[in-house]
């Protein structure tokens, strides 16, 4: 996976950002999702500290699905769902810079054993290139998300999803 040329660097005021490479799923209408499913599973088996807190999180099979299957994931249209489709290229380096960590408890008790002991959620940011005609990158949009994670019955933590996705004000130097 080191061949994916992720950067985890920080911003002009000395916050981590992950910044992915290229734009690996293009698509003016529809994002495809099953491939976006396909291609996290390559994480699956994952286990990545979080920098700030030293929690363990686990990358499992449901995660794929979720990622692309879920509610949120079904709602989002356009550049949002086109910029949680190429999210997925940075998903571990995500979850290292990962900050903000919060607990939630399971409220509508639907996820059962899945998350007995409830939710974590944490807040991340990365950057996307922005291509021109000629096929250069022309800047970068900054995003945050906020990274869905379950506290299991085992008492490990499962990355889940990633909800929330906005876009950052620009700030122009």
């Amino acid at each position: 996976m080191n061949n994916r040329n992720v950067l985890i660097t920080e911003d002009s005021s000395g916050r981590k950002i992950v910044v992915l490479p290229q734009i690996i799923f293009k698509g003016k209408r529809t994002i495809p999702w099953n491939k976006v499913e396909d291609y996290l599973m390559q994480y699956v088996g994952e286990i990545v500290e979080v920098t700030e807190t030293k929690d363990i999180v686990y990358i499992g099979k449901d995660f794929a699905d979720e990622f692309a299957g879920s509610k949120y994931t079904r709602n989002l249209k356009g550049i949002l769902a086109k910029t949680k489709a190429n999210m997925a290229q940075g998903i571990p380096e995500m979850v290292e810079i990962a900050s903000q960590k919060r607990w939630s408890q399971d409220y509508e008790q639907k996820h059962g054993k899945k998350a007995t002991n409830g939710w974590y959620r944490y807040n991340s940011r990365f950057a996307l290139p922005v291509i021109n005609e000629d096929g250069e990158i022309e800047r970068y949009n900054v995003y945050q998300a906020v990274l869905i994670v379950r506290c299991a019955s085992d008492e490990k933590l499962y990355l889940y999803d990633v909800q929330n996705i906005k876009k950052e004000a620009c700030n122009p130097s």
